[in-house]
């Protein structure tokens, strides 16, 4: 037999504290939402990441016992949504955000692996330091030599040398990249 849901009079609905709780959980949502995510979009770089912090003192409000118990609700949230920057930063030290290369999305569905572009990107870094160890001169044979591609003929011209030292430069050039490459793929 189903109970009669009125109060002890009679004469009021008895009330059901899950769906006041719910009531007031929604009102403090639909009041502060827009608050709480320009406080949180001065705050993070990563403006993706804004709902979910929002959402975070949401959760965090809704693990109350009893939330109508809060005096100062917007004194509240703002203070929870600080805790929760404070929790992201700290999870995000601990997990080293910020120190892993992000995947570049241009790559999605590529053929090439993920291993193979960053050892891609790892011989390029080695190419541009070598480059720069390079004589000026040399490193101006093999850029626009090989980079550019530029005839030997062309080259010499564009820098005032003859053709042989244009040459000599490049071969200078190759030997030294050849042997840093090789190097670095063997370490």
């Amino acid at each position: 037999m189903e109970r009669d849901r009125t109060s002890i009079h009679g004469r009021l609905p008895a009330v059901d504290p899950l769906t006041d709780r719910s009531i007031l959980l929604a009102r403090l949502a639909r009041t502060y939402e827009r608050a709480l995510s320009r406080f949180f979009q001065r705050r993070v770089t990563v403006q993706a990441d804004v709902p979910d912090l929002v959402q975070d003192v949401y959760v965090r409000l809704s693990r109350m016992v009893d939330p109508a118990a809060i005096e100062k609700p917007e004194h509240f949230l703002f203070v929870t949504a600080a805790n929760v920057l404070k929790d992201r930063a700290r999870r995000d030290a601990v997990r080293g955000a910020g120190l892993h290369d992000e995947i570049d999305e241009s790559l999605a569905g590529s053929e090439i692996s993920p291993d193979r572009v960053l050892e891609s990107r790892e011989a390029a870094d080695r190419l541009q330091a070598v480059l720069i160890e390079l004589p000026e001169r040399t490193r101006d044979v093999f850029v626009l030599r090989v980079l550019e591609g530029l005839r030997m003929a062309d080259v010499a011209r564009a820098i005032g040398i003859s053709t042989r030292a244009a040459e000599k430069h490049q071969a200078k050039a190759l030997a030294r990249v050849t042997e840093a490459l090789e190097d670095w793929r063997h370490r």
